[in-house]
């Protein structure tokens, strides 16, 4: 394997020293392209108190192309379906060399707090946000409690690199 592009390595340093509040980002011990992702869960959201575990991976050509990232831990949610990719512009057409790995998942963070069913991935979540928003808010709150709080490993993960 070829070497590690200096800006994976400056932008791999600073995800660890300087950790965005409520996201660990770490590079897997084999393969530094890989990071494990947890992103707690926005207050205020139907997703509080959650621990979303994600995986994130630069492809050869980053940071000329986006980061290929997904959820592992099962979510509602209009914008990321049932394999746990996500609708999220600056991962497609909206990317740009200038954007970091910090920078998406400060806005996989925020799609947390805001989501858009108007640009849906799920359809059906999507359908239920737009028709009845209370009943789609508390199918996110028990998917949250259901696959996300069961996580004494990630929370030890969690806590590990914070």
């Amino acid at each position: 394997m070829a070497a590690l592009p200096r800006r994976i390595i400056k932008e791999a340093q600073r995800l660890l020293q300087e950790p965005v509040p409520g996201i660990s980002a770490v590079p897997d011990e084999q393969n530094a392209r890989y990071f494990h992702v947890i992103v707690t869960g926005p207050a205020d959201s139907p997703f509080e108190g959650g621990l979303f575990k994600l995986e994130l991976f630069l492809p050869e050509d980053y940071p000329m192309s986006a980061p290929k990232v997904r959820f592992i831990t099962k979510i509602y949610h209009p914008n990321i379906d049932r394999l746990g990719r996500i609708c999220l512009d600056i991962l497609k057409d909206k990317w740009s060399p200038a954007l970091q790995i910090r920078t998406v998942l400060l806005s996989i963070q925020a799609l947390l707090s805001a989501p858009n069913p108007d640009d849906p991935l799920a359809n059906d979540v999507a359908e239920l946000w737009k028709v009845n928003e209370a009943e789609a808010i508390r199918n996110a709150r028990e998917w949250t409690q259901r696959y996300a709080m069961d996580t004494s490993m990630g929370i030890l993960l969690f806590i590990r690199f914070l």
